[in-house]
């Protein structure tokens, strides 16, 4: 056997060293950042910071963060791996920051340099004032994405809050949700069919954020999110969804794929070394104006939506026809066994709401509405052949669905089953937990597809909330749906708790947190079809502080 010498060992420890150094180099030049940067659930002293590279093998990334008023720093601050068993995404705890400050931050692979992205940490102690923008409901064939494009050019804005639906699981079938307007703008769906399996949701989630305008918004501002149903698939509940058939395979299979696909691609902070769980309730401190809490609706804890098609029975009327049975489906609908938060997650917020006390404002990032809102009687604005003619314009699924459920409606039964509605027992508790606390909240809610300012009231009539919804960035309505029936003047005149509802508009609401005020400004944009845009104000309204509570939301003349 030949013997090697000390000369010939080093040769070849040099050469493998050159090896892995061409090796390295090579992937470096192929690496490319094509999914933009993001930062997201920013505390007082650290944020998390993410990106995603476009590489063939396992990568070493470079990170670097530092206050955006100072030079770039020469060296980085960090090195991270990331491959295939992430799918090649970068997400960085960054800590050691200091509060209050806002930072720039990048990400490197040799000479491939990232977008830059610029976020805010927390306050601590007093504060003057806190900007969020808030925002949900983005469908990506449903429009151009102009919202976060105006969000991007904000002045001032501390953290965007995400209220669910960041993705659609829907294909780009010719009677898929959203897809007529996708088909004309050349938005579909990737991959085409409905998602399922982990790379499909891999995909997706590549897919929106592919987009510039949702890029810009990222490297814009910090996100704080909470997913709400299409991150998984339409009307998720515990043990199931509406659009989860048996075909498509073990819900809890299609459901963890999901979150393990939402914790790779979002700035999320991850609870532990195996990912993302359904408990992602969390809370956010901003010096001594405001307390955000960040609860989750559909995976912990729901029951399962009622659905008037489904379980609303029939029974004899007074002259033995068939008529529906109102009083058993109010019955099963204000059952107490019927959730959304769940024991540990109510146990959770109560101990949060109680110990931010102290915050001038407490904020409930909640992902639908909280209000009381009853279908509209729509005889009280219109004759039955106005409201016929009405509905022959519409699409005839639409038109059926409207002529089953507009006598329901007339009856006071609520408009949506799938928000707090559909679970009034969840609903009163969660209020006693806000008077318990000695708090009367914000609560801000997406899903709708349309703005919304609400007063909420307990079965007694006390105040205990007011409600700003956000719009879609680019989903549809109902509003949409209806063609002109004024179904937002509608649901105004129907319902006490409703102080105004914007059903058509498209955008996102701008909340300003004072110590002694609340301030939402419904910024909608011009157009979702087409750019250039212009951005509006639907109005401006206000919830002051008093030593007694709150008032009910007023519009602020501008």
């Amino acid at each position: 056997m030949a013997r090697m010498n000390r000369r010939g060992l080093l040769g070849l420890f040099a050469a493998g060293s050159a090896l892995r150094a061409g090796t390295a180099a090579a992937q470096a030049r192929d690496a490319a950042f094509l999914h933009g940067v993001a930062s997201g659930d920013p505390l007082a002293d650290r944020v998390i910071l993410w990106t995603r590279i476009a590489a063939a093998a396992s990568i070493s990334v470079e990170w670097r963060i530092w206050p955006l008023a100072e030079a770039r720093p020469a060296r980085a601050s960090g090195r991270v791996e990331t491959g295939p068993e992430r799918d090649w995404t970068v997400k960085v705890d960054a800590t050691g920051l200091r509060p209050g400050v806002e930072y720039a931050y990048d990400f490197a692979v040799g000479d491939q340099v990232s977008p830059r992205g610029r976020c805010r940490t927390l306050p601590t102690g007093a504060v003057e004032d806190v900007v969020l923008a808030v925002a949900s409901c983005q469908l990506h064939p449903g429009g151009l994405f102009n919202a976060w494009a105006a969000v991007a050019q904000m002045d001032r804005l501390d953290a965007v809050v995400h209220l669910g639906d960041y993705i659609y699981e829907y294909g780009s079938g010719a009677d898929a949700y959203g897809m007529t307007t996708g088909r004309a703008l050349g938005r579909i769906p990737e991959p085409a069919h409905e998602i399922v399996s982990l790379a499909d949701y891999r995909t997706r989630h590549a897919q929106y954020k592919s987009d510039p305008d949702l890029q810009a918004a990222h490297a814009r501002a910090a996100f704080i999110c909470v997913w709400d149903d299409h991150e998984i698939t339409n009307d998720a509940w515990l043990n199931g969804a509406e659009n989860h058939q048996p075909e498509e395979g073990d819900w809890t299979a299609r459901k963890a794929a999901a979150l393990k696909a939402y914790g790779e691609w979002m700035p999320i902070r991850e609870a532990g070394p195996n990912g993302l769980t359904e408990a992602i309730q969390r809370s956010f401190r901003f010096g001594d104006v405001a307390a955000l809490h960040m609860v989750e609706t559909r995976l912990l804890a729901r029951a399962e939506q009622l659905d008037y098609a489904r379980d609303l029975t029939l029974m004899a009327g007074p002259d033995g026809t068939p008529v529906p049975d109102v009083a058993a489906f109010e019955a099963r609908r204000n059952d107490p066994a019927r959730d959304l938060l769940g024991a540990d997650q109510r146990n959770w917020l109560s101990g949060a709401l109680t110990a931010h006390r102290d915050a001038a404002w407490q904020v409930l990032g909640n992902q639908v509405v909280m209000a009381r809102v009853a279908g509209p009687d729509v005889s009280a604005l219109a004759s039955p052949e106005q409201v016929e003619a009405a509905l022959s314009a519409l699409p005839p699924r639409i038109a059926e669905g409207l002529r089953r459920v507009i006598p329901l409606f007339k009856a006071g039964l609520p408009f949506n089953l799938d928000s707090w509605d559909g679970y009034p027992a969840a609903r009163e508790r969660l209020y006693g937990q806000f008077a318990a606390a000695g708090v009367q909240p914000i609560v801000l809610a997406g899903d709708s597809h349309a703005f919304w300012v609400n007063e909420l009231k307990d079965v007694a009539g006390a105040r205990r909330a007011a409600e700003f919804g956000t719009s879609a960035i680019s989903s549809p309505s109902p509003g949409d749906a209806v063609g002109d029936l004024p179904l937002g003047a509608l649901l105004n005149q129907a319902n006490p708790e409703v102080v105004h509802c914007d059903q058509k508009a498209k955008g996102f609401l701008v909340l300003t947190l004072t110590a002694d005020a609340a301030v939402a400004d419904l910024t909608a944009v011009s157009t979702i079809l087409e750019k250039p845009f212009e951005t509006r104000s639907l109005g401006r309204w206000r919830v002051q502080k008093t030593s007694e509570g709150i008032t009910a939301p007023t519009r602020v003349r501008t």
